[in-house]
């Protein structure tokens, strides 16, 4: 099969062949439809500090996808030749302390798909089927391949109550937009983004943002003035991993408040904890998605009149990958699709 494969240790991804996953007895294989290229992905390209420490070439790289099953191990039976499903990209051990505690999203020992494991940018791509979801009807083939990203912004969003209240998000990278129109959906009265880039604020704005800043240029205090708060945000969801937007928020909380950090930080980040502890502040870490409970709430939500599909901004098919990663790197789009049908 063809697959995007992480060959050696350095810059750059190559299309070529290679074997088709075989699967076992409580596996599934899944001929690929559709791709969403996330930043870790773009990270494996770029052959970053990170990902010269984590990835083991040769490797398939990617996690996010839709495609339909076309093999079942003799011991699965809920999935069946025909599904259309997506798949979780934590493989899980199974026998932890928090696997055997229905919290499996706390297992340790996971092992990342397109990190750990051979990913989604293939033709074909084989999963246990305790990692498969099968997509309800009605869900578009493009929503459903970016279940993976949408699962990080519904978990993030979702930490802490957001019904009436007012909620910052800093950084609008897709996860942030799609945490913007996820917050309002759930009933948010205020969503304020705070994102340098102009296209992504823009895009932010027609994803539910009550109003987005550009915070080099004003402060979240002001914010606060425009949309008649009284105290500061209730709830604050960290997309960004920049130590000035975690700074930020904190000054701009509420007594009480909740601060969800899904934003991976390059360097550390000194806070003043001063101002966690008199402001009674919770900050919270957010990896990944609940399994499977994030990807129940993600398709209600689709059911009952979220809209996520201006989240997604460019669509390449699969041999054009450098263009499609030249994209996603631009700061100038959304999620990008590979189509793997072509």
């Amino acid at each position: 099969m063809l697959a995007l494969v992480k060959t050696a240790a350095g810059p750059g991804l190559e299309l070529g062949e290679v074997p088709r996953p075989r699967i076992g007895l409580h596996d599934v294989l899944i001929r690929v439809h559709k791709t969403g290229i996330c930043g870790t992905d773009l990270h494996i390209d770029s052959w970053d500090a990170w990902a010269a420490r984590t990835i083991h070439p040769p490797l398939v790289v990617g996690h996010e996808f839709v495609g339909q099953i076309v093999e079942a191990g003799s011991e699965v039976t809920d999935f069946h030749p025909g599904d259309l499903v997506s798949g979780e990209g934590h493989v899980v051990c199974g026998r932890c302390r928090h696997c055997l505690a229905g919290r499996r999203h706390l297992c340790a020992n996971a092992i990342g798909l397109g990190v750990g494991r051979d990913g989604a940018f293939a033709e074909y791509v084989s999963l246990p089927m305790t990692n498969v979801w099968h997509h309800w009807p009605g869900i578009d083939e493009e929503v459903a391949a970016i279940f993976d990203p949408f699962g990080n912004a519904v978990h993030t969003a979702l930490a802490f109550p957001v019904l009436g209240e007012d909620v910052l998000v800093s950084g609008a990278g897709p996860i942030g937009r799609m945490a913007t129109a996820v917050a309002r959906h759930a009933g948010a009265r205020h969503v304020g983004v705070a994102e340098p880039n102009a296209y992504r604020r823009n895009l932010a704005s027609r994803m539910g943002a009550t109003i987005t800043v550009d915070p080099r240029e004003r402060d979240l205090h002001d914010v606060q003035g425009e949309l008649g708060m009284v105290e500061g945000f209730d709830v604050a969801l960290e997309m960004s991993g920049n130590p000035a937007a975690l700074r930020a928020a904190i000054a701009n909380m509420a007594h009480g408040g909740g601060i969800a950090i899904l934003g991976i930080p390059s360097e550390e980040i000194s806070l003043d904890v001063n101002e966690i502890v008199f402001k009674m502040l919770t900050l919270r870490g957010i990896y990944g998605r609940e399994m499977y409970e994030t990807w129940y709430k993600m398709t209600v939500m689709l059911q009952s009149g979220l809209d996520i599909r201006p989240a997604i901004t460019h669509r390449f098919p699969f041999r054009d990958y450098q263009a499609a990663f030249a994209a996603a790197r631009s700061g100038e789009s959304g999620k990008v699709i590979l189509n793997w049908e072509s």
